[in-house]
């Protein structure tokens, strides 16, 4: 029975299917992998700017090559495991922390060319796959903070279950507001919604409460209450070292990396050009995609050498009592415009399937009786 099972399941054409579906896997994580890294670069070498040194230097050419000698560094590192932790959990957190962090970025459209769009899986709900697996790394904290059996890592992990989850609401809530404009839950039919004017020009106030909570969202400064060292030693990964703070590590900078990508798509017209005439076209849309998702990098990078961190009792007061009235009003502003403008006769943007599907019923109405 289980051979024949596998002779139904493994064909060539099935063998085939999977190694193309792999290749892409790899296409996409292996650069965002390399991101993460040159990203620990960046950022220390704009801080060191910001604070009049030089950043890494020594480790190749302008010090390059230091993310990888620390990755090396943290993998011979011996690994430390708490007589007192639950061992089981305490290993699984930072996979936990990871995984989600890096399989979001399945549906995260990259570029548009004649071909089709660079997306390893196109779907209708995109956004909510993306709100979904963003709010899974949560779990690995609290799984971190709680199995590490410490004081500190668990105040950390506490902390960092309620901030999350409070911005998550305010979050929401602007993206609504964006799901309106558009007419879609489709990443790739957002960005086409934004062809005439990017998002963040009449859904300024949106987008600004978006930037700030994607801060707070992947625990960046000056949100980083999850770790403060000053108060909590290193946070919920106090008891880790080695691969296991690896981890953790790699799983915070793909999560800065993926927001950024988000909020291009949302509200930065992902890869299209600022101006769609010559020379702005002949930029690759990739390029366009990258240079906007850098500009959102260096503004967490900004905000991190720039301002001081808050109290955990303005991080709550700024999430409840101003960003989610805001971004609720915000929310009704935008379903009351969009009704008006319907009302008026100017409608939003169809998704692009739709229009294909409205241009194939004029060209051809007999086809979808067939198809039926």
């Amino acid at each position: 029975m289980l051979n024949l099972y596998l002779t139904n399941i493994l064909t060539p054409d099935n063998l085939w299917y999977l190694f193309i579906t792999v290749l892409f896997i790899l296409l996409i994580a292996v650069p965002v992998l390399i991101g993460m890294a040159m990203l620990t670069w960046f950022e220390r070498k704009i801080l060191g700017w910001m604070h009049l040194r030089h950043g890494p230097m020594y480790v190749g050419p302008f010090g390059l090559l230091q993310p990888f000698a620390d990755a090396i560094k943290l993998m011979f590192k011996e690994p430390f495991l708490p007589d007192a932790s639950s061992k089981f959990m305490y290993l699984l957190a930072p996979i936990l922390i990871f995984v989600p962090a890096l399989i979001a970025w399945a549906v995260i459209p990259m570029s548009e060319t004649s071909q089709g769009v660079w997306v390893l899986a196109n779907i209708n709900l995109g956004v909510l796959y993306l709100l979904a697996i963003s709010s899974l790394g949560v779990y690995g904290i609290l799984m971190a903070g709680w199995a590490s059996n410490s004081k500190y890592p668990f105040l950390g992990a506490v902390r960092s279950g309620a901030q999350m989850v409070s911005y998550e609401v305010s979050m929401g809530l602007i993206i609504l507001s964006v799901i309106l404009l558009s007419g879609s839950m489709n990443l790739t039919d957002i960005v086409h919604a934004q062809q005439g004017l990017w998002f963040f020009i009449p859904a300024f106030p949106a987008f600004v409460m978006f930037l700030v909570s994607i801060l707070a969202e992947t625990n960046r400064h000056p949100f980083d209450l999850p770790e403060a060292e000053a108060e909590l030693v290193a946070g919920y990964n106090t008891e880790y070292s080695a691969m296991g703070f690896a981890l953790f590590f790699l799983g915070e900078y793909i999560a800065m990396i993926t927001m950024s990508a988000f909020t291009t798509l949302l509200f930065l017209g992902g890869w299209l050009p600022p101006l769609n005439v010559a020379p702005f076209t002949w930029v690759p849309g990739i390029l366009w995609f990258a240079l906007k998702v850098l500009a959102i990098l260096f503004f967490m990078i900004w905000v991190r050498g720039t301002f001081p961190r808050y109290r955990y009792d303005q991080l709550m007061r700024l999430g409840w009592k101003i960003f989610l009235p805001l971004s609720l009003i915000w929310l009704i502003i935008t379903a009351t415009c969009v009704k008006l403008h319907s009302e008026n006769g100017v409608q939003p943007p169809a998704p692009a399937d739709v229009k294909a599907l409205d241009q194939s019923s004029e060209a051809n109405p007999v086809s979808l009786g067939q198809a039926a």
